[in-house]
C-alpha cells in the first residue's frame, strides 16, 4: 500500500493530532501544520504514482525534495520509507519512519510501517510492542491488527494472540477468507 493521501492541515492547530473518525465510518484524520505547497502536492503525487508504477529510486528523488520543502508533513517520510525498504535501503527507511513518528507519535500507518520493518528485521519484541500501541489508539486500524496476528502466529509462536488478533480482523473485514482459514487452523492448534 503506498500513501496516496495527504494529511489534512489544520489552520488553527498549534501542532499535529491524530483521531478518529466519530461519525460512524471506521478511520482516521491526521490534522497537520505546515502544510504542503502546491509543487510539493504535485511532486507527492507524481512519486505516489512513481511507486506504483515501480520507479522507486525516482520516487525518492522527488520525495526528498518534498521532504525538504514541507519537512513537518508525514506522509512523504512515509512514503520515502516504503521506497527505501522496496530498494533494500532499510536503515533509511527506519530514520524515516523513526522521523515520522517523531512528527505525529500515534501514526497509525507509520507505526504499521515501522513494525514491518521491525519483523523483517527480526526484531520482534519492538514489532510487537509498536503494533500494540497503535491499536491501542486506534483499534480499528485493521492492517496493524492483522499483521500483529501474523506476527504472533509466525514469529512469536503466539496462537492465542494471533487468534485474537485475526478474529479481531476479521469482524472488521468479514470478506478477507484467508484470515478465516488461518482462524479456524489457529483453533484447532489451541484445541478449541
Amino acid at each position: 500500500m503506498v500513501l496516496a493521501f495527504f494529511s489534512a492541515c489544520a489552520v488553527t492547530s498549534k501542532g499535529p493530532s491524530v483521531a478518529q473518525l466519530t461519525d460512524g465510518r471506521q478511520g482516521f484524520v491526521i490534522r497537520e501544520n505546515p502544510e504542503m505547497d502546491a509543487a510539493s502536492r504535485g511532486e507527492f503525487e507524481r512519486a505516489v504514482a512513481m511507486m506504483n508504477a515501480g520507479e522507486n529510486d525516482k520516487a525518492i528523488e522527488l520525495l526528498t525534495r518534498v521532504i525538504d520543502r514541507s519537512p513537518g508533513v508525514t506522509a512523504p517520510y512515509i512514503n520515502i520509507a516504503m521506497a527505501y525498504v522496496r530498494t533494500g535501503r532499510t536503515e533509511l527507511a527506519e530514520q524515516h519512519l523513526k522521523t515520522a513518528l517523531g512528527l505525529v507519535p500515534d501514526h497509525p500507518v507509520a507505526s504499521n510501517e515501522y513494525a514491518l520493518l521491525l519483523r523483517k528485521g527480526g526484531r520482534f519484541k519492538e514489532a510487537r510492542e509498536i503494533y500494540e500501541k497503535a491499536l491501542a489508539g486506534f483499534p480499528d486500524y485493521l492492517p496493524a491488527r492483522r499483521n500483529l496476528g501474523i506476527l504472533c502466529d509466525l514469529y512469536l509462536n503466539d496462537p492465542a494472540c494471533a487468534l485474537k488478533q485475526f478474529e479481531l480482523y476479521s469482524e472488521g473485514m468479514p470478506a478477507d477468507g484467508q484470515v478465516k482459514i488461518w482462524i479456524a487452523e489457529l483453533r484447532m492448534r489451541l484445541g478449541w
